[in-house]
């Protein structure tokens, strides 16, 4: 019995990798970024689905609930993932008329993730 309590605090433990105070910024890869990210404890972690003809769902994990990181799902299976955004600007994009032109015209080409 003792073994089988053990083996469960493990499962639990090891479901989020790392707290987020504890994540390396210097990622080998987009992919390994997102799945470093989202394999983390934040305190915000949010996700919207959107009616967007080509954002599928959006994501937002932030440690300090200043700024984080957004993960961008297209409907053809990409994933777009932008570091240091402003959670204000998470929230503006959230709640926007058009996910696709509050992106182009707010996010991409102003927050970037540096692979290294």
């Amino acid at each position: 019995m003792k073994k089988i309590v053990i083996f469960l605090i493990l499962i639990l433990v090891s479901c989020k990798e790392s707290n987020c105070t504890e994540i390396n910024s210097k990622f080998t890869s987009y992919d390994d970024a997102i799945e470093i990210v989202k394999s983390t404890d934040f305190s915000v972690e949010e996700k919207v689905n959107t009616d967007s003809s080509w954002i599928d769902s959006i994501e937002y994990y932030s440690c300090d609930e200043a700024s984080g990181y957004l993960i961008v799902n297209t409907k053809k299976g990409g994933s777009y993932i932008h570091e240091n955004v402003p959670i204000h600007v998470w929230n503006e994009f959230k709640n926007a008329d058009s996910f696709g032109r509050f992106y182009n015209q707010n996010i991409k080409g102003n927050y970037y993730l540096d692979i290294n």
